[in-house]
C-alpha cells in the first residue's frame, strides 16, 4: 500500500470518528490492495460476501440483472467505502455484481478481521458502527429517489451532485441508474437542452 493510499484511507476513517494510532494501524494491516481491470468483478451473483471495500480510484458499478437487463443501484468513486451491505450483513450469497467501470484500486479487509479489529477498539468500533449506518442510509435514500422522484428530478440531482459520473459512465448504464431506458434519457437530455436555449 502506498504512502498516499495509507494515508488517504486513514483520512476516511477519521472522517467518521477519532482512532489513536495504533489500533487504527492495527486495523489497518488487514486491508489487502486490489488492482482491477476495467470489467473486472469483485463480487458476482451468487457469491457469498465476506469483504468490505474502500476506493481508492477508479469507478465501480453495484448492479444486478433482471429478466437479462442490467439494473444499475450505485456507482462508487474514489473515497468511499463499498460492499453489497444486504449480504455481507445477513451472510447469504448476494444476487449482485460489483465491476469496474474503469481501471481502479480497491483496498479489502474480510469480515472476519474487521471485526477481530472492532473488538480490539471501542473507536474501531464506532467507526464501524458508523460507516454501515452511513451505508444503509444511502441505499435507502437511493431507493427511496427511485420510487418517490421524477425522471428529470433524478437526472438534474445527478447532474448537479455527480456531474463526472455522466462522463465517466456508459449512457445505458446512466439510464439504468436512473431507472428510464436509453430513449427516455436520450428525449430528456434533448427536452432539457431545448428548455435551456
Amino acid at each position: 500500500m502506498s504512502n498516499d493510499t495509507l494515508q488517504n484511507i486513514k483520512n476516511k476513517i477519521l472522517s467518521y470518528t477519532h482512532v489513536d494510532a495504533e489500533p487504527l494501524a492495527f486495523a489497518l494491516s488487514f486491508y489487502q490492495t486490489i488492482s482491477l481491470k476495467k470489467g473486472d468483478r469483485l463480487i458476482s451473483e451468487g457469491e457469498t460476501v465476506d469483504t468490505f471495500y474502500y476506493l481508492e480510484r477508479g469507478c465501480i458499478s453495484y448492479y444486478k440483472m433482471e429478466e437479462g437487463d442490467i439494473q444499475v443501484l450505485e456507482f462508487y468513486t474514489a473515497d468511499v467505502f463499498f460492499t453489497d451491505l444486504i449480504a455481507y450483513v445477513k451472510g447469504s450469497p448476494t444476487t449482485y455484481y460489483l465491476e469496474a467501470l474503469e481501471d481502479s484500486v480497491v483496498l479489502a479487509v474480510k469480515k472476519k478481521e474487521a471485526e477481530k479489529s472492532f473488538r480490539a477498539s471501542h473507536q474501531l468500533e464506532r467507526f464501524g458502527r458508523l460507516s454501515m449506518q452511513e451505508a444503509f442510509l444511502k441505499l435507502f435514500n437511493r431507493v427511496d429517489r427511485l420510487n418517490h422522484r421524477s425522471n428529470e428530478e433524478r437526472y438534474l440531482r445527478l447532474l448537479t451532485k455527480r456531474p463526472d459520473i455522466l462522463q465517466r459512465v456508459p449512457q445505458y448504464l446512466i439510464a439504468s441508474y436512473l431507472g428510464i431506458t436509453p430513449v427516455g434519457l436520450s428525449k430528456l437530455r434533448k427536452r432539457l437542452r431545448k428548455s435551456e436555449a
